[in-house]
């Protein structure tokens, strides 16, 4: 009989949720490249378990690093977990992998477009003692914080709506 969790993990099902959505949209783009105006700005987590990145870039970037998708980009590969794309720094073409979960903020500015986790301390929902550390920012340990949609200017917070026990 399999043990009944105290909560729903409302925070893990949402961060699965918005990863899914970012996945969907990376694999669109990798099979039919950007379409319109459409880019992105991407915010991620260098230090989270699974980040592949030149070790000049990782010492510039010790903790967090935005990347934009737009012009120039190649060989964007996306699998279940993580995407993996090759950016231009300064005449230097370097190729990066980066893990769904390690992202902290997805913007596409040209429909006005965004989502922010934000690390917590506590957490609504535990992982299993079996998850390996993130060295930082892990699935856990991030909240849906803000979404902006077309049309829609207000920046909703879940906080509000969150319980104190």
């Amino acid at each position: 009989m399999s043990q009944i969790p105290r909560r729903i993990p409302y925070g893990r099902l949402m961060h699965q949720a918005v990863c899914g959505v970012i996945r969907q949209v990376l694999e669109g783009v990798a099979a039919d490249g950007l379409p319109g105006d459409h880019h992105f700005f991407i915010t991620f987590n260098t230090r989270y378990v699974g980040v592949e990145m030149a070790d000049w870039l990782r010492d510039r970037y010790p903790e967090e690093m935005m990347i934009v998708i737009q012009n120039w980009f190649d060989d964007l590969m996306v699998e279940p977990d993580a995407f993996a794309i090759t950016l231009n720094f300064g005449d230097a073409p370097e190729r990066l992998r980066i893990p769904f979960d390690a992202i902290l903020t997805f913007v596409d500015p040209s429909v006005e477009f965004g989502w922010r986790f934000e690390r917590t301390e506590d957490s609504d929902d535990p992982a299993p003692d079996d998850e390996p550390p993130g060295n930082g920012a892990k699935p856990r340990d991030q909240k849906l914080a803000e979404t902006k949609a077309p049309g829609d200017a207000e920046v909703v917070s879940l906080d509000r709506f969150r319980r104190n026990h």
